[in-house]
């Protein structure tokens, strides 16, 4: 039988009151994704100057247009900060100041701007220092999905050090989408990082990578049991990776506790749940890959 678009409508309407899952209709409301998204994109703005926009800038128009840019993502960002905050404040704390708060906070964050820039000119130095394939370090910016990634999980950074809540992860996820790596906002990521390929990559949210560390697609660093859940919270879940450390293809480094010394490398496909020392070489030889001529295996294929 055929319903109408009033009774597919009144059964929708029922499993939002049955299943929950729904925005705050009738008081506050939670941050929203296509504004956070729309933020995000004219912070990289920000960034890099012209590389994210459809039409050139003059260098006479330069400070005129940052100072509007800015002005509109400082009002926007202000009120997303505002949202976060007053979700996370219990209904019986005063929240007279949260408004003074999200501007405070919105403030500190993009005072920040020309920090995260210097760092991401590092990132990009080490991109184009560390694959032959780069023509310039303009073609990194602007074609390698590495550098939106990691500029997102910069920022988004800064704003997790501040405890704003939801946003940080709203806008790594949105850069997640776009380029297929998941950087948790709360990994500390040293000068001269540099992932090739990048996609599929995982940094999970306790991490830390020290300067110069390159990495290959689909690279780990994971936690060694979720089992836990809620209780695992605030607890170091994530491998720390030191200076000069290069991981391979695929590798899975596992643990809270485990430390890839300095100047080691992890060759691909390496399942890692201890730590080695500096300078340490760990490879996956368990594997044994045979090559034989195609005649032979023809002929062997008849006799058998």
């Amino acid at each position: 039988m055929h319903q109408t678009v009033t009774q597919l409508t009144d059964s929708l309407v029922a499993s939002y009151a049955r299943v929950g899952g729904i925005n705050h209709l009738d008081g506050k409301n939670l941050p929203s994704k296509s504004a956070i998204g729309s933020i995000t994109v004219d912070l990289l703005r920000l960034l890099f100057p012209g590389f994210f926009d459809e039409k050139p800038i003059h260098s006479s128009e330069l400070k005129v247009e940052t100072a509007i840019l800015m002005d509109s993502v400082s009002e926007r960002l202000e009120d997303e900060i505002y949202k976060s905050l007053e979700y996370a404040t219990p209904e019986k704390q005063a929240k007279k100041d949260l408004r003074s708060q999200a501007h405070r906070q919105t403030m500190e964050f993009l005072s920040k701007l020309p920090d995260i820039r210097a760092m991401l000119q590092t990132d990009t130095d080490a991109a184009f220092q560390g694959d032959p394939a780069a023509l310039s370090k303009e073609e990194v910016i602007v074609a390698y999905p590495f550098i939106e990634a990691i500029a997102v999980q910069r920022m988004a950074h800064e704003l997790y050090l501040q405890k704003v809540p939801l946003i940080p992860r709203i806008m790594t996820e949105w850069a997640h989408s776009r380029t297929g790596m998941d950087l948790h906002p709360g990994a500390t990521i040293g000068s001269h990082f540099f992932i090739d390929h990048g996609t599929g990559t995982v940094i999970g949210e306790t991490a830390i990578i020290g300067k110069h560390v390159k990495m290959y697609q689909g690279v780990g660093l994971v936690a060694r049991s979720l089992a836990g859940g809620q209780l695992l919270k605030g607890q170091k879940r994530h491998p720390t990776i030191e200076d000069h450390v290069t991981i391979y293809a695929n590798a899975t480094i596992v643990g809270g506790e485990t430390t890839v010394g300095e100047g080691s490398t992890i060759g691909a496909s390496v399942f890692l749940t201890q730590s080695v020392p500096a300078n340490s070489l760990v490879t996956f030889e368990k594997c044994d890959v045979k090559v034989t001529a195609k005649k032979e295996r023809i002929k062997t294929d008849f006799q058998i």
